[in-house]
């Protein structure tokens, strides 16, 4: 199984997007550094939502500034965020995510027991950030042209050996990287920031048991 931490680290896959930022491969140490809940979900608003302060985030999470601010040095020391260079000041610094792909794959992990509780505690959160932003959107009031735009699916029918599914996963992001703009791209006037979730895995069979 790999992982991609975006936009709490990504899960990486075979083929990644056309304009992929930088990546790098996290260790021991970096899983660490961000597996916990708050951390996850400050880096989460973070690339989600662009640049914050502490109190900006405090006031987001309902946390205290002084817990938030040093869980915010925690994630830079660790490399996933940096300060906001001329924007600020001493007593408000302003903060954004590195501008690099976390590549996360639980192989690495596989036969460090040291690691394994980190990893546990990072995927049950990723796993629960996609479940909260479906339950938001299903929650919020859109019009129908959006109602209608969106999609919550599952297909259950399928039977795939490791490497169709692989490949499966290969060909879907394919998919999401021809319609992600280049950066410098000028979006369309009714364009919205659009978040596309996949996860795909298999089944254990439990026949009439």
């Amino acid at each position: 199984m790999s992982a991609q931490p975006e936009p709490a680290p990504e899960h990486s896959a075979a083929t990644g997007p056309a304009h992929s930022r930088p990546a790098r491969r996290l260790d021991a140490r970096s899983l660490r550094g961000l597996a916990h809940p708050l951390r996850m979900r400050i880096f989460e608003l973070l690339t989600l939502d662009g640049p914050a302060t502490s109190a900006r985030l405090s006031e987001r999470l309902g946390e205290n500034t002084g817990t938030v601010s040093w869980h915010l040095r925690h994630l830079a020391e660790h490399g996933f965020i940096e300060e906001e260079t001329g924007r600020g000041t001493k007593r408000e610094r302003w903060w954004k995510r590195v501008d690099v792909t976390n590549d996360l794959h639980t192989a690495d992990f596989h036969d460090d027991p040291d690691s394994r509780g980190a990893l546990s505690v990072y995927l049950h959160e990723l796993v629960q950030q996609y479940f909260n932003r479906v339950t938001d959107y299903v929650a919020e009031d859109w019009d129908q042209t959006w109602r209608q735009a969106g999609t919550v699916a599952d297909w259950h029918d399928l039977r795939l050996s490791p490497a169709q599914l692989k490949a499966l996963n290969a060909e879907l992001f394919e998919v999401v990287a021809r319609h992600t703009p280049a950066p410098d791209a000028d979006a369309a006037p009714d364009a919205l920031p659009v978040v596309v979730q996949l996860q795909s895995f298999p089944r254990r069979e439990r026949g009439d048991a």
